[in-house]
């Protein structure tokens, strides 16, 4: 079951044809991208309150060409955080319930036969949008989860043999609820590896909740919600980023961090780990206006990077221990 929140972007069309990848916009200026990613975390706060840090992690993800899992609890807002950063860039959006009986052509699409034509008829999936809602994606089978892998990773779709590409940019929003975990199907390591952040909302506090029970006590704010840029200028400043400088000693720390987590655990980190964290840096130092990552760019990124690909060895160390004991242990040189 899918839900349609805003069809058409402008330069955010639905491109179902097997066409490569657009090709290298210019830049923007570091200047430029720095105001345009604050921009669109003041317009997302104009809905969700409270959480401008995770507004910024998912914003980072993005133009890192990253996806987020979202985990909380039902009602803190994972949905309503997806649809106002969609609406916010004028972004294509689908929202898809995963459900036990979900099947992969639901979200992939499939091939239909026109009766009149004698031919068969691609019907796109939801998964050709810009904004990719993947609700409760533990409700859904394994064989249904796995039809978002290759979105995921290679931005495309192969449907009986034909492959298609995804609209740019491209994101999967996937959330998960960590109560009633009896009738939900663990995410395989796999696929979790494919998310670059893992986020969590958290519950607002006294004054959040009353400013929320403010804002959406007549019209929802969300209704109002305009745009403050476009799918082009989102893939420029994502050019830009890629460009910020990552030198060999940081590339060096970000490794050593990786190495660590695997002597540390039963799982590690993975080398698309590493690369993530790396994408995930060069943005931070962007949203900071700088072109040039620093340690402390790793740092503040590297919790959200790492701790959902780590297995520790013991039920009584999570993955965020690890990293703690990463970040604590391993010299910047």
């Amino acid at each position: 079951m899918t839900d349609d929140a805003r069809s058409d972007g402008g330069d955010a069309a639905i491109e179902t044809g097997g066409d490569a990848a657009p090709s290298t916009l210019d830049p923007l200026s570091v200047e430029a991208a720095a105001g345009l990613i604050d921009d669109i975390v003041d317009n997302v706060e104009r809905v969700i309150v409270g959480k401008r840090d995770a507004i910024e992690h998912l914003l980072v993800a993005t133009l890192a060409r990253g996806h987020v899992l979202l985990e909380d609890v039902p009602g803190t807002g994972k949905t309503m955080l997806a649809r106002s950063v969609a609406t916010s860039v004028d972004a294509s959006f689908r929202r898809v319930q995963f459900t036990p009986d979900l099947l992969p052509s639901d979200v992939t699409g499939v091939n239909v036969f026109n009766q009149k034509t004698q031919e068969f008829e691609f019907q796109p999936g939801p998964v050709f949008a810009n904004v990719v809602l993947a609700d409760e994606i533990n409700r859904a089978p394994p064989k249904t989860q796995s039809s978002l892998l290759e979105a995921m990773e290679e931005r495309q779709v192969t449907v009986d043999g034909d492959t298609r590409s995804l609209p740019e940019p491209f994101v999967v929003i996937a959330t998960q609820n960590d109560v009633e975990t009896g009738r939900t199907y663990e995410l395989p390591m796999a696929e979790v590896d494919r998310f670059a952040k893992k986020l969590r909302l958290g519950y607002p506090d006294d004054e959040q909740e009353a400013e929320i029970i403010g804002r959406t006590a007549g019209h929802h704010p969300i209704e109002e919600l305009e745009p403050v840029t476009d799918g082009k200028r989102l893939r420029r400043a994502r050019e830009t980023a890629s460009q910020v400088t990552l030198r060999e000693p940081v590339r060096s720390y970000i490794s050593r961090l990786a190495q660590h987590t695997r002597d540390e655990a039963q799982l590690g980190v993975s080398p698309r780990g590493s690369i993530a964290l790396a994408r995930t840096s060069q943005v931070r130092a962007l949203l900071d206006g700088r072109d040039y990552v620093t340690p402390d760019d790793v740092q503040t990124e590297a919790r959200t990077v790492f701790a959902h690909r780590i297995r520790p060895r013991t039920g009584s160390e999570t993955g965020e221990d690890v990293v703690a004991s990463a970040l604590s242990t391993v010299p910047v040189e």
